[in-house]
């Protein structure tokens, strides 16, 4: 007969495992460079924060385009593998990006699941910056693959 402690254990660790799961993306040594922060993640939404510093800025002391697109990347690719519990990843296999104006200071990106078709999930992303104005959008299409073994 199982025990109540026993299956308590069980929970705990499948918990244990599920938050591993949902905080892959901190293991990128890149995304944590950039600072990368997941304020949520969940049914299809994700948003996620970048605190703007100097070295990712450009020489009219902007966030770079190159992390303002890689924090859509993210927070799209956040906002699909938040649909299958982080059991999956997902690679980007389209990418496209509207920059409206200069991002200065902590940016937040918000990303939205809109379909998932054969495969393949369509998803859209928005950045503002730190007066709230829009920075950039984008939208993306990914395909889910399993995750790598645990090193």
């Amino acid at each position: 007969m199982t025990s109540v402690r026993h299956v308590e254990e069980d929970a705990s660790d499948l918990e244990a495992l599920a938050e591993a799961r949902r905080n892959a993306y901190a293991r990128v040594a890149f995304t944590r460079w950039l600072g990368v922060q997941r304020a949520y993640s969940k049914d299809g939404r994700a948003r996620l924060t970048l605190e703007g510093r100097p070295e990712l800025e450009n020489v009219i002391h902007a966030i770079h385009g190159g992390v303002v697109l890689t924090l859509m990347d993210v927070v799209m690719a956040s906002a699909a593998v938040s649909l299958v519990d982080f059991q999956k990843t997902a690679v980007t296999l389209n990418l496209s990006s509207s920059f409206v104006r200069p991002g200065r200071g902590r940016l937040v990106a918000d990303g939205d699941v809109l379909q998932t078709l054969d495969g393949v999930i369509l998803c859209q992303a928005e950045v503002r910056d730190a007066t709230d104005e829009v920075v950039a959008r984008g939208m993306g299409s990914f395909r889910y693959l399993p995750l790598p073994e645990a090193t």
